[in-house]
């Protein structure tokens, strides 16, 4: 039988141990915008997909704050964006398990779950996700006091689709799609790529991510705003991208060719290659955060 006073120990030690997590893993919902949400259509689409982790028809989009574990806190954030093709948002996967991650090392996470294109919910299906990223910036931004940021190290990372909504966000910051009138810098202070969608030209687009975002018949016009290889300026945030080469629903030449576009306007780039994973390869490869988190310490979004 165990001695009272151990027992009790114990119990105070697994108390701890389990405020210390919910600590690290403390979550706010916040709501995107304030009033009435931008470019949206009233409709009676239902947001679906709470319980799989993989939601559709979101129209309140909303970030989702994961605070960083105690005395850990670098004052760097993250805006966590999930990919799905722009047509799901793979929330559980690219997002809480990411959002735990970063906050675990010191990183503010925040998980946007973005409004997927809709000509049901929005007039121009084409910039509703690119609103809810510059707004997901700006608010941020504009809480970083309050939340413990430094507002000069807000960081986008984006998965597949995600990662071409995040690579968007980097290279058309000049252009507000939302309501700023504080002109609240929009440019992301660097950008994360995983597995990314970055062209939506034809030889290199996922086609169904471009579908979903462009239609079936985009013009010559809208394919070259949104390939965002040809938006790479000096300016571009510093960028960490990696990818699998043997990806066979977002060829691997999207993040090659971005890297190339960086390098050439010298723009610090780090990419990182898997020989084997295909697409959503970090569920297949556990420790491919530990490369990510070298180049973040390296760069001091990371402290410890």
């Amino acid at each position: 039988m165990k001695p009272v006073r151990s027992t009790i120990v114990n119990k105070l030690t697994l108390s701890l141990f389990l405020a210390v997590s919910l600590t690290a893993n403390a979550q706010e919902i916040i709501p995107l915008y304030a009033g009435t949400v931008p470019n949206s259509n009233t409709s009676d689409v239902q947001e679906t997909g709470a319980e799989s982790g993989v939601l559709k028809g979101i129209t309140k989009p909303t970030l989702e704050f994961f605070k960083p574990a105690p005395g850990k806190a670098s004052g760097a954030a993250v805006i966590i964006i999930p990919g799905g093709g722009y047509g799901v948002v793979v929330y559980q996967g690219e997002g809480i398990n990411i959002a735990k991650a970063l906050a675990e090392k010191g990183v503010a996470a925040f998980i946007l779950k973005y409004r997927l294109p809709s000509d049901a919910i929005m007039p121009d299906k084409k910039i509703g996700p690119l609103q809810d990223a510059q707004q997901a910036i700006k608010l941020v931004r504009d809480g970083a006091t309050k939340w413990g940021i430094d507002a000069r190290k807000v960081g986008i990372m984006g998965f597949s689709a995600g990662g071409h909504l995040a690579s968007t966000a980097a290279t058309h910051y000049e252009k507000s799609y939302v309501d700023n009138a504080t002109s609240t810098s929009l440019r992301p202070d660097f950008q994360i790529l995983i597995y990314p969608v970055i062209s939506m030209r034809d030889s290199l687009a996922h086609g169904g991510s471009r579908n979903n975002l462009l239609g079936k018949t985009p013009t010559q016009q809208d394919i070259a705003l949104f390939s965002n290889e040809l938006h790479v300026r000096a300016d571009t945030p510093p960028t960490y991208l990696t990818h699998s080469a043997d990806d066979k629903v977002v060829d691997v030449d999207n993040s090659i060719i971005y890297f190339e576009q960086l390098r050439r306007q010298k723009v610090p780039v780090e990419m990182h290659i898997y020989p084997k994973g295909d697409h959503g390869f970090i569920f297949r490869h556990p420790g491919w955060m530990e490369p990510l988190f070298a180049w973040m310490k390296e760069n001091n979004w990371l402290t410890n």
